[in-house]
């Protein structure tokens, strides 16, 4: 029988010389629990279940073909494996940090280049239990130990009462911690969304601010690498090297010349001269692209009185510092030329000492700044239109009471007075009517009240008479009580029109009430002539006003409505009727009685 071959030989002289089998060459402590979507902990440990014959699957279907009691989810999951309904915080907020930023101020003394620092920390709030751990980020040569500034623990307020939670910290903020008062800058993404959620404003974040240091620091580290731009000696110093070495350079002059010749940015501006006689001064200002040289105009308006010649500024660099050297050939400082990045309508420019306006600029200009520099002057254009002067019209003086009014406006308006102007029309037609009316003084005197007048007035002129007529045992003369003259309504302030007299009014003249009682019939039938200037005087219009009364059964009576019954009816429905209106109504409408004048309702209402 020939022997095989050992194959125990070969694995012993291996021994110590190879990984052996299912060693990774890992020595950390494997977790035994898992968790997994909607299943809870795992034990990774428990072998997994061998595959059911058919036999077993057989009597598995059969138990699940026999009725069972209903089997709640407790009795399945073991206790150690539910989920609680009221998850507790070190469950609920496990893994969860608020992060905020901030600083504080700390002094230094005996130090020329800085009397103080500020220190940026981190807080990072635990919400699992409530616990602050603080850290400071540690600065290159800074010579302050720096990483872990406060353990994490529960921190009490400075009050005494309580612990920092979450309600402590705000953006903006302040909080202190052991006696130190730290300003709250910003916080984290999920430190914002988890206020959001909550409902909270956490405030806005803020620029975390620089000492002296930290600057001076920053900008000699940048200097190191290169990355401030080179000055114009260093510049000039290369370009004398390359001729030197005999390379010829490109000439940025010559080709800013050649791309930008005859481009030229026009801005229009204005100038306060806050001298004495000063006033606003407009101006063209030229922006020469070719060269970056400024020129500035005047723009000289029609007959504004001022020289010919508009020069204000002749063309050449503009400085936005200037100053005079002390002597001849001394070096100043670099940059302070005005580029075009610098003029902004809306803006001003300082011209050696003059601050101008810039209030709009040309199409070229507006098209080159939003092409290039993606900047539209046209949006903070300034409004220079001047408001329209208003001259004050002095008042006419009051009149003296000599003459008329007319006669003393004149004398006011003109050196060589003339006589005021007719309405010739109005004479033409008018002259010598004359309109009378029957008045007694309504003073609430018993001795003024025999007392009769006649007011007439004349239409032709608008001028106004009162005459007073002879009362026996009266105690006053009978006669003129007041000129012919245009008088003024104190009412309105206007003079006397032929609508102000209507019968049942009362007028105030020479600062007597006079109530007008009746007219004479001269009277009534011109103003029913001109009822288009008398309203009262128009039957159509009266008989309108008496609608309202249409249902009332006195005015549905044939034998006719008294008038002192009609003003009640109408006062009762809201309709305030005049005597003027009534002694209308009457002439047209009326009808004789034995009792006295009526008025045919049925017929009033006929012509409404």
């Amino acid at each position: 029988m020939p022997l095989s071959k050992s194959k125990s030989l070969p694995g012993i002289m291996m021994l110590g010389t190879s990984m052996p089998k299912a060693i990774d060459g890992g020595f950390h402590r494997k977790n035994t629990l898992s968790f997994k979507l909607q299943h809870g902990p795992v034990d990774m440990l428990q072998p997994p279940p061998s595959p059911m014959t058919a036999a077993e699957k057989l009597e598995g279907s059969r138990e699940l073909s026999r009725p069972q009691s209903a089997v709640a989810l407790e009795d399945v999951i073991p206790r150690n494996m539910r989920q609680p309904r009221v998850a507790p915080a070190w469950l609920k907020h496990d893994k969860q940090v608020l992060r905020f930023y901030g600083f504080f101020q700390e002094t230094v003394t005996e130090r020329q280049e800085e009397n103080s620092r500020y220190r940026h920390v981190k807080f990072m709030y635990y919400m699992e239990d409530g616990t602050l751990q603080m850290s400071e980020p540690k600065v290159e040569n800074s010579g302050i130990p720096q990483g872990a500034f406060l353990k994490r623990h529960r921190v009490p307020r400075a009050d005494g009462v309580g612990f920092i939670g979450p309600d402590d910290f705000r953006c903006g903020g302040q909080i202190s911690v052991y006696g130190r008062t730290y300003h709250i800058a910003g916080c984290d993404r999920f430190t914002r969304w988890f206020y959001e959620e909550n409902g909270i404003d956490c405030g806005e974040d803020e620029p975390m601010v620089e000492d002296l240091w930290q600057k001076s620091y920053k900008f000699s580290k940048t200097a190191e690498k290169g990355g401030l731009p080179p000055s114009t000696q260093a510049m000039d110093a290369k370009t004398l090297t390359k001729f030197q070495v005999g390379q010829p350079p490109a000439n940025k002059k010559f080709m800013q010349f050649l791309l930008n010749d005859r481009k030229v940015l026009r801005f229009k501006a204005y100038w306060d001269d806050p001298t004495l006689y000063g006033a606003r001064i407009y101006f063209i200002i030229h922006y020469f692209l070719s060269d970056n040289t400024i020129e500035i105009n005047e723009a000289h308006a029609r007959n504004s009185g001022r020289d010919a010649y508009p020069v204000f500024f002749k063309r050449g660099p503009m400085y936005k510092r200037n100053s005079v050297n002390a002597y001849p050939g001394m070096l100043v400082s670099d940059g302070g030329l005005y580029m075009p990045e610098d003029l902004h309508v809306g803006q001003s420019i300082n011209v050696w000492g003059r601050e101008v306006v810039l209030w709009d600029c040309d199409d070229f200009t507006q098209k080159f700044y939003k092409e290039y520099m993606d900047v539209d002057q046209r949006a903070n254009t300034i409004d220079v239109s001047e408001k329209p002067l208003r001259h004050l019209k002095l008042a006419p003086p009051p009149h003296n009471g000599i003459g008329t009014e007319e006669d003393s406006l004149i004398n006011c308006q003109m050196i060589q007075p003339k006589p005021p102007k007719a309405d010739l029309s109005k004479l033409m037609v008018l002259s010598g009517e004359s309109l009378r009316f029957e008045a007694k003084m309504a003073n609430g005197e018993p001795e003024d009240e025999c007392r009769r007048f006649v007011i007439a007035f004349f239409p032709d002129t608008d001028r106004v008479a009162v005459y007073e007529l002879q009362q026996r045992n009266s105690g006053h003369m009978a006669g003129k009580f007041r000129e012919k003259s245009r008088l003024k309504n104190p009412a309105t302030g206007k003079y006397f029109e032929m609508k102000d007299f209507y019968v049942g009014t009362t007028v105030n003249i020479c600062a007597q009430p006079l109530q007008i009682i009746r007219a004479d019939e001269h009277a009534l039938q011109f103003l029913e002539a001109n009822c288009d200037h008398f309203p009262y005087a128009d039957p159509s219009a009266c008989a309108v006003r008496l609608q309202p009364l249409a249902g009332e059964p006195e005015m549905q009576d044939e034998r006719g409505i008294e008038p002192d019954r009609l003003k009640e009816l109408a006062a009762e429905r809201g309709v305030s009727l005049v005597d003027h209106e009534v002694i209308t109504l009457l002439r047209k409408f009326g009808m004789d009685t034995d009792s006295g004048p009526v008025i045919c309702g049925p017929r009033a209402l006929e012509a409404c």
